[in-house]
């Protein structure tokens, strides 16, 4: 076993002028070349682990020296070193072995070509780079990256790389799949492009992934991006997180993602690119973990798929707060959730908020379905828009739009189960529109409110629906009892209307059966989703008016000028 030191010898030349050559634009973004503070001198404890790693060649980074003990010298293992910057070159076949990196060098770098799949393990470093990656593997083979329990580890670029022979887009970078296990912590800051790039994959198992700043994508993978545990926190000037040209899949763990990139136009492309916390050309599928997002740049997007995007579980909470991205006659703007595909919700938590013009909730450019989960949108726009047909099998749903309409379908809407309240704006926006389509209600219990509604289809609801119309003040409560005192519904409003036009149904409705519908009065305990109360004491106010429930649809109160359809096209 031979251990060599190598000293650190600073030579004229060896760190390139600002005006070095830079890599060429590629898809996915121009290099950075502004100024920045790397803040090379703000101390870092490492607190590395005094733990043996079988299969090991390990590599101790020290400020004026760089020792390695090889096991493998001249078994098809070479290790070099060029002051800080150490190059592994590996033919090894047979044994998976472990690159173990310690110290702290403050113009270090470690780069690999290997033939074999390998672990980089990060027990307690810290590495800026001047002129390139912090971590540089020039494999195809599949690298992953241990982080070592209890360890503080630390990796920084600069935004000029003084070397454009090799593909390198980011602080650590991989020709190959990339993945991250462990319990450690891992900081990282990417100033020339991202922080975390893969030409293959980049799959998540563990660790605690901190990204404080990327010039372009915080995690960029071309194949897929997969997260199945740990912890990762992204800040980032263009997407969080982006797939090329396959899905992302979160199983797992706990993502934080915050973007702050504007949208531009690309004059080339005639189009309008905007970031997004979660981005892929493929599709997004989320079964399980923790997913918050928070996008601050204008037309900035939450989750944007070209494909489809399915939630069966796990936790995703979303917020836009950019505002309309014009330029010329061309526009875009800031959605929360949006699918070019189908969107698929069978389980979990899903809240979104949008605060600025045309900002959408939650978009799909097919079919939106929802068969269980628990959704609670509080947008700008339209809380929920679907270019193709809504469906609504399940879970529950609070869409609420600020200007517009609370669940919008350009095609037909059904509902065949589940909870839902929708709340649109003022006539003529509603509380659910379908744009004069099929509106179908088979089951559930649905409460939409708005200055005006689509008109249920009678001839095939196979559930009464009732429809009021009437003047209201906000808070105020409009209670439905059957003629023997049964509470139907108690609803209270959620804005100031100066007319409404309530849609409602649920199961315990029925043909024949006679109901009295009050307005005002109050309500004492019971279960609260949104205005929609079960269960609890309500004290009557003003009886409205008392009917029989005779067809599918039964119109109450004023007759409304604005039922019976989407006025406006989408």
């Amino acid at each position: 076993m031979k251990k060599t030191v190598l000293r650190l010898i600073l030579l004229a030349g060896l760190i390139p002028a600002c005006n070095s050559p830079v890599e060429e634009s590629d898809d996915d973004g121009v290099p950075n070349t502004e100024t920045n503070d790397r803040d090379k001198d703000e101390p870092f404890v490492t607190n590395p682990k005094d733990t043996v790693f079988a299969d090991a060649v390990t590599i101790a980074y020290a400020s004026g020296s760089v020792s390695v003990d090889n096991p493998y010298e001249g078994k098809g293992v070479s290790v070099a070193a060029d002051g800080g910057r150490v190059t592994v070159k590996s033919t090894l076949s047979g044994t998976t072995v472990n690159y173990v990196l310690t110290g702290v060098h403050t113009d270090g770098s470690f780069g690999i070509y290997s033939d074999a799949d390998f672990r980089v393990v990060l027990n307690g470093v810290h590495l800026i780079c001047s002129d390139g990656p912090a971590l540089n593997i020039q494999s195809r083979q599949e690298a992953t990256l241990l982080l070592v329990g209890e360890t503080n580890n630390r990796m920084i670029d600069n935004n000029i790389y003084s070397d454009n022979a090799e593909d390198r887009k980011a602080t650590i970078f991989s020709e190959g799949g990339l993945n991250f296990d462990g319990s450690g912590k891992l900081v990282l800051k990417g100033y020339y492009k991202h922080a975390v790039c893969s030409d293959d994959h980049v799959t998540i198992s563990g660790g605690n992934i901190e990204i404080q700043s990327a010039y372009k994508d915080g995690v960029h993978a071309n194949d897929f991006i997969s997260v199945r545990g740990g912890l990762l926190s992204v800040t980032a000037t263009d997407d969080g997180m982006e797939c090329e040209e396959g899905n992302v899949e979160i199983s797992g763990g706990n993502v934080t993602l915050h973007t702050t990139g504007n949208a531009s136009y690309n004059t080339a492309k005639a189009d309008i690119s905007s970031s997004a916390g979660l981005k892929c050309s493929g599709n997004f599928d989320m079964t399980g973990g923790t997913l918050n997002v928070v996008s601050d740049g204008t037309a900035g997007k939450g989750v944007s798929a070209d494909g489809n995007i399915t939630v069966n579980g796990g936790s995703l909470q979303i917020a836009t707060t950019g505002k309309q991205f014009r330029y010329g006659q061309d526009d875009s703007a800031a959605k929360g959730m949006k699918a070019e595909g189908d969107l698929t919700v069978n389980g979990g938590t899903i809240r979104i908020t949008t605060a600025a013009t045309e900002a959408e909730g939650m978009e799909s450019k097919q079919t939106l379905t929802v068969n269980g989960g628990i959704i609670e949108i509080d947008a700008y726009d339209d809380a929920i828009n679907a270019s193709s047909r809504i469906v609504v099998n399940g879970g529950e749903i609070y869409a609420y739009s600020a200007v517009n309409d609370g669940i919008d379908s350009n095609g037909t809407l059904t509902v065949t189960g589940g909870t839902i309240v929708a709340s649109g704006a003022a006539s003529p926006e509603e509380g659910i529109d379908c744009d004069r389509n099929t509106l179908k209600i088979t089951g559930g219990t649905t409460v939409a409110v708005g200055g005006a509604s689509s008109a249920p289809t009678a001839s095939v609801c196979t559930q009464p629906v009732i429809v009021y119309s009437g003047s209201t003040s906000a808070g105020q409560i409009i209670h439905i009892a059957s003629a023997g005192g049964t509470a139907m519904l108690t609803f209270k409003l959620p804005r100031n209307y100066t007319r409404i036009t309530m849609l409602f149904s649920a199961p315990n409705l029925a043909t024949g059966a006679g109901y009295s519908l009050y307005t005002g009065g109050s309500i004492a305990g019971g279960t609260d989703f949104h205005g929609l109360y079960s269960g609890g004491d309500y004290t009557q106010g003003t009886l409205v008016q008392s009917f029989t429930v005779s067809s599918m649809v039964t119109s109450v109160g004023d007759p409304s000028p604005g039922t019976g359809g989407g006025n406006r096209p989408r």
